[in-house]
């Protein structure tokens, strides 16, 4: 993987009138990403687009990196490589942490252990879109119904005993939206960018040695929010006092533990924050699609009644296409019901349910497969111009198998724990896979088209080949819509690095959703049961035979027809010429 670096400048002069050690108006150049995992960049923390999960490290520090890191990638990255046995092995732990460690809009913080980045010491809190929350008339509390807030709840830091008989500086919480990201950190000169204070800047009275350089927001009063803890000679364990951040602004925030003191290596974070929408628990990217899967949990079942009701009336008339058809259907029906299930009880209860998760990405994927291997199958003219695939068979069962296997770790990795307003770090890793097995199956299809479409013309079976080019153009206007839609989620993403355009980032997903459920409506209307479905299917009962020798009568006459009792007649009359030629 990349182990991008970026690089940023300040300028301005100091402000020491500002409190929390106001240090210069920030510009920002090839800003990294602030809503994930804080990057090294030579010599000081800033916020990088990509994980350095896979390189070889401690177990302990790799399966923190795996809880907190993303995976957009800076467009100015310098990248250093990781051995191929690394990768499938950060793969196979980040898996187990998805599937172990679940976490949900209750962030919890069991024994995060701070990494060190640039001059600071990071831990990464969580990222969440949040909506605008109006100050309630009747209650201040920030906790009440319909308000959104931020909740820190038994927050404790803990440093090893070896290691206490010292006292520290502060242990901070920051908490910034995405728009104030300039106002953490500076520089002397416009030099390197540090977190921390440094000599240099001290010097100059823009901040005190040994904390980290932040400074108010001119644009968000109050913001960013910073408060923290210290320890005392002797002491283990320091708590921070409980309390709740409203948020009357809608943005996506971030939160970081951070402190500076280089002693303090071993140092664990313990606790939970709870991160509240208006209506809900769930981040603000997801909460749409809330709604999203109950529409389309409607669209399957109106979708489920038109085909049960056809297939009913013609039971006896029904293909196997058919029948697959219908499974097709089941499958979607049950994968958006789920999805539902699972959106409503994570917006309900701020924990994510693996299982309803586990099972609705299991239902997806193998909807998803199936499709494909009908799609393809059908393209091969299985069922109307061949009864079998033959050969192809084990070709074609070890495609539909290894997409299967690479889309379902895909979309457990990317959903299963899934809670920050982030693209999981290792979805580009595990989407290439998945990208060339769908390029695969479309050149397989477009291929098994031409040469079906040819032999249906050859025969002249003119129901079948109608059908045919209907069904050919639906997948060409579905191939190329969404050629256009990958180039537009590229866009997408390579514009909004900093995760700006939260709120209209659902439209990604859901956009994949409708596509395929429009397919799937075309495929249905062209293959309805009907009282006429078998003159779609294949025929041995010397039809397909009659087809080929009327084919042939194009090209060369018809041999002539003749009859016993007619050479009978001819030999009677060539008797009856030669006794008269006797006479």
């Amino acid at each position: 993987m990349l182990l991008p670096r970026c690089t940023l400048r300040v300028f301005g002069p100091s402000n020491l009138q500002e409190r929390r050690h106001v240090f210069a108006s920030t510009s920002v150049h090839n800003f990294c990403n602030p809503t994930s995992q804080l990057q090294l960049n030579h010599g000081y923390p800033v916020n990088n687009s990509s994980s350095d999960a896979f390189s070889s490290r401690s177990l302990s520090q790799l399966l923190y990196t795996l809880r907190n890191a993303d995976l957009l990638v800076d467009l100015n990255s310098e990248a250093d490589t990781m051995p191929f046995l690394d990768s499938l092995t950060a793969i196979t732990l980040l898996l187990l942490a998805r599937v172990i460690c679940i976490q949900s809009s209750v962030h919890n913080y069991a024994g995060d252990k701070f990494s060190r980045k640039g001059n600071a010491f990071v831990v990464h809190g969580g990222s969440e879109g949040i909506y605008y929350s109006h100050p309630s008339l009747n209650d201040s509390s920030a906790s009440s119904n319909g308000d959104a807030y931020i909740r820190f709840e038994e927050i404790t830091f803990r440093r090893p005993q070896e290691a206490s008989n010292f006292s520290t500086g502060m242990i901070y919480a920051i908490l910034f939206e995405v728009d104030d990201r300039e106002t953490i950190g500076g520089s002397a000169y416009g030099g390197q960018r540090a977190i921390c204070c440094t000599a240099d800047l001290a010097k100059l009275g823009a901040c005190k040695e040994g904390e980290i350089i932040h400074r108010l927001s001119t644009t968000n009063p109050g913001w960013p929010e910073v408060f923290g803890v210290s320890f005392d000679v002797n002491e283990e364990t320091s708590i921070m006092q409980p309390r709740s951040v409203q948020i009357t602004r809608t943005g996506m925030y971030n939160l970081y533990f951070m402190h500076c003191e280089p002693r303090l290596v071993d140092l664990v974070v313990e606790g939970k924050t709870v991160w509240k929408n208006p209506n809900g628990y769930l981040p603000g990217r997801m909460a749409p699609l809330l709604n999203f899967y109950g529409f389309m949990s409607l669209a399957f079942l109106v979708l489920g009644i038109f085909w049960f009701s056809q297939y009913a009336r013609f039971w006896k008339e029904v293909l196997h296409l058919q029948n697959c058809i219908t499974l097709v259907i089941t499958l979607g029906m049950f994968e958006m019901a789920l999805w539902y299930f699972d959106y409503a009880e994570f917006n309900g209860s701020g924990v994510r349910p693996t299982g309803i998760t586990i099972w609705a990405v299991t239902f997806g994927t193998i909807k998803r497969t199936v499709s494909r291997l009908i799609i393809l199958t059908v393209s091969m003219g299985y069922g109307v111009v061949r009864p079998t695939l033959g050969g192809l068979t084990s070709k074609v069962v070890m495609l539909g198998g290894t997409f299967f296997l690479a889309s379902e770790v895909l979309e457990l990795v990317e959903h299963v724990g899934a809670v920050s307003d982030l693209s999981g770090k290792a979805m580009l890793f595990l989407s290439l896979p998945v990208a060339v097995l769908d390029a695969f199956f479309v050149l397989w299809i477009f291929t098994s088209l031409s040469s079906t479409l040819n032999k249906l013309q050859a025969k002249r079976m003119m129901a079948k080949l109608d059908i045919y080019r209907k069904f050919t153009n639906a997948l060409a206007v579905a191939v190329i819509v969404s050629v256009g839609w990958i180039c537009y989620e590229l866009y997408f993403k390579s514009t909004d690095i900093y995760n700006e355009q939260w709120q209209n980032a659902w439209i990604i997903p859901a956009f994949w959703h409708v596509l395929s459920f429009s397919l799937l409506c075309v495929i249905c209307a062209l293959w309805a049961p009907s009282q006429n479905s078998m003159r779609y299917a294949y025929s041995d009962d010397g039809s397909e035979e009659f087809d080929k020798e009327d084919t042939l009568t194009l090209i060369k006459p018809s041999p002539v027809s003749v009859s016993t009792k007619d050479v009978t007649e001819l030999r009677s009359e060539d008797v009856d010429l030669e006794e008269d030629k006797t006479e």
